[in-house]
C-alpha cells in the first residue's frame, strides 16, 4: 500500500471512523486496510455472523439483529442509525448488499455521511448495461463487438 500521495492523505485527514456495511472476506480486507491507515473501523453483523472474523477484527461491532439479509445487511434504517450512533463519517459498502443501492447513497447524503463508492448519478448511468454502452460509444471508447446489447 502506498502511504503517500493525495488519496492516502485525504482519507486519513477526512475520516477518523468508517462503518463497513458488509461481512466476510471483503469486510476483513477493508478493516485491515483501515488499520494500516490509522482509521477506526465499525463492523455490522447479523446474529448468525456474530462469531465472524470481521466482527472480531473491527474496532467496534454492532449487531443488526436476526433474520434474513433484508432484515439485516439491507436494512438502511438500521445501518444509518448505527452510523449516526457511532459517529462514523463514512460508510464503505464493499460489494453486493447496499453497494449499488442508489436509495442508500441518497440516505447517506441526507445524513451528511460519505458513501465510499459511486454517486447516485453514476449508478443511474452505469447500473444498466445499455446506458453504459451508449455513454462509452458517445465518447468513442472501444467496446468488444460481442458485447452488443441484445433485445
Amino acid at each position: 500500500m502506498v502511504r503517500d500521495g493525495p488519496h492516502y492523505e485525504a482519507l486519513t485527514i477526512v475520516f477518523k471512523k468508517i462503518l463497513i456495511a458488509n461481512r466476510g472476506a471483503i469486510a476483513v480486507r477493508i478493516i485491515r486496510t483501515l488499520k494500516k491507515m490509522g482509521i477506526a473501523s465499525v463492523a455490522v453483523y447479523s446474529e448468525d455472523d456474530r462469531e465472524s472474523l470481521h466482527v472480531r477484527l473491527a474496532d467496534e461491532a454492532f449487531c443488526l439483529g436476526g433474520g434474513n439479509v433484508a432484515d439485516t445487511y439491507l436494512d438502511q434504517k438500521k445501518l444509518i442509525g448505527i452510523i449516526k450512533r457511532v459517529g462514523a463519517e463514512a460508510v464503505h459498502p464493499g460489494y453486493g448488499f447496499v453497494s449499488e443501492n442508489a436509495a442508500f447513497v441518497h440516505a447517506c447524503d441526507q445524513q451528511g455521511v460519505v458513501f465510499i463508492g459511486p454517486r447516485v448519478e453514476q449508478m443511474g448511468v452505469f447500473g444498466l448495461k445499455h446506458s453504459a454502452r451508449k455513454l462509452a460509444k458517445d465518447n468513442n471508447i472501444a467496446l468488444f463487438p460481442w458485447s452488443e446489447f441484445l433485445v
